[in-house]
């Protein structure tokens, strides 16, 4: 199935695309590809806030864009991999059965199938700006990540759907 094909299917049920997913054997690449995935689409939503802030304020663009290049794009994966493994950790802990691979599974799918809605956010910031619909989506955005993740890790962990 085409990643794009498994992002909407995550938004109807993503315990059991995390179970297909998890059938398809350990492959460290793919998960790499997940997330630098999801990093890459987590920059470009940011571009239009850039834009306006670069407009707003007078400052230089490619300066905004470079400094967010670099955390998006080199430092949030390291980051994330650090969170997966004490997810591990914390799923270890309390009964769950399963390797690391599974943890990050679970988070690097959740980050790049709740993409979509992180791109809305994205534009809700360049277009309108900081405000209640910036913050709903931005509600709405952490409301879908949690839903995919605890999915996921319960699907990755604690057994079937």
């Amino acid at each position: 199935m085409a990643v794009t094909a498994d992002i909407t299917a995550t938004y109807r049920g993503p315990r059991k695309v995390i179970a297909r997913l998890l059938s398809m054997g350990h492959r460290e690449d793919r998960l790499l590809a997940f997330l630098m995935g999801a990093c890459a689409l987590m920059f470009i939503a940011q571009m239009p806030r850039l834009a306006r802030e670069a407009h707003l304020t007078g400052q230089d663009l490619n300066m905004l864009l470079g400094g967010a290049l670099l955390g998006i794009i080199f430092i949030a994966p390291l980051a994330l991999y650090a969170f997966a493994w004490l997810s591990h950790m914390l799923a270890r802990l309390l009964g769950g059965q399963g390797d690391g691979f599974r943890g990050r599974l679970a988070l690097f799918w959740a980050f790049l199938a709740s993409t979509p809605i992180l791109l809305l956010n994205g534009l809700v910031a360049g277009f309108i700006g900081s405000g209640p619909a910036l913050n709903g989506v931005g509600l709405l955005w952490l409301a879908v990540f949690l839903w995919f993740w605890l999915s996921g890790l319960r699907e990755a962990y604690w057994g079937q759907a």
